[in-house]
């Protein structure tokens, strides 16, 4: 079997064809043809909540899909906006609730929030790409969390926000040789230890980025060739914040993405 980084490097070098492929298949495509026919209609939050179809599609497309039942978390997300600092979208530290409530924003945009573009095409630009790296992890679930991460790691600006994402961590600790027990720590002392040992700023640089994914792919194939396969990526990816002991995540609501 090839190499996990080799595998990442295969799909990311015909990343253009890979999502074309994906958009392609026949379930994907009529899912795709259901939500642009449809989208547009939707001219409320509560319109948008009362289509399961419509707003599971854009779950997913956000990385959200295993949060598609908490109707109550998405509607004060949705309700509160982007503009306040204080809202849900912006407390909570995961990016993945802002980037839904930035594209979905019917508090700034009322009745033409579905009209446009972020909210049409850019969500299904983003659900074909969640199921290409569903599809990848089918495979090979480090190149899942490969890809996954080469997508979300970017955005995000502290050591919190790594720790807000369980799959950006399960990365950050493989690549970094923290054990994965340390999430039973205090927030704060995870956050000073991945800070201590990465320059979050270096994952903009997409060299700095390339070479981290590397660094993880390769410690990834040797854990799992001398052990059984960590945590497993489609577990960890979707998860968010539910993913977390109820201690750590009362503590991460409370702090911003760029927390220190």
């Amino acid at each position: 079997m090839p190499s996990t980084y080799v595998s990442f490097q295969a799909i990311n070098r015909n990343l253009s064809s890979s999502l074309a492929s994906t958009a392609a298949e026949p379930a994907v495509a009529n899912q795709t043809q259901y939500y642009l026919a449809n989208i547009g209609k939707v001219k409320s939050i509560d319109d948008f909540l009362g289509n399961y179809k419509l707003f599971s599609y854009a779950m997913k497309a956000y990385g959200l899909g295993d949060m598609s039942y908490a109707k109550g978390l998405m509607r004060q997300v949705l309700e509160g906006g982007i503009d306040d600092p204080q809202s849900p979208a912006n407390k909570l530290t995961d990016p993945r609730y802002k980037a839904f409530a930035t594209a979905f924003n019917f508090v700034a945009n009322g009745d033409a929030t579905t009209s446009g573009t972020a909210a049409s095409s850019g969500t299904v630009s983003q659900y074909v790409q969640q199921t290409l790296e569903e599809r990848a992890g089918d495979q090979n679930q480090g190149v899942r969390l490969a890809l996954y991460f080469q997508r979300l790691a970017p955005g995000v600006t502290s050591a919190y926000g790594l720790l807000a994402d369980p799959a950006l961590l399960s990365v950050v600790q493989t690549a970094l040789g923290i054990p994965a027990a340390s999430s039973a720590q205090d927030v704060d002392i995870q956050a000073r230890s991945i800070a201590s040992r990465l320059n979050i700023a270096e994952l903009q640089d997409p060299a700095e980025l390339q070479a981290f994914i590397g660094r993880f792919t390769a410690l990834y194939d040797a854990g799992n060739a001398a052990s059984a396969p960590p945590a497993n990526a489609a577990l960890l990816i979707g998860q968010g914040l539910t993913g977390i002991s109820s201690d750590l995540l009362q503590s991460l609501q409370g702090l911003k993405l760029g927390g220190t």
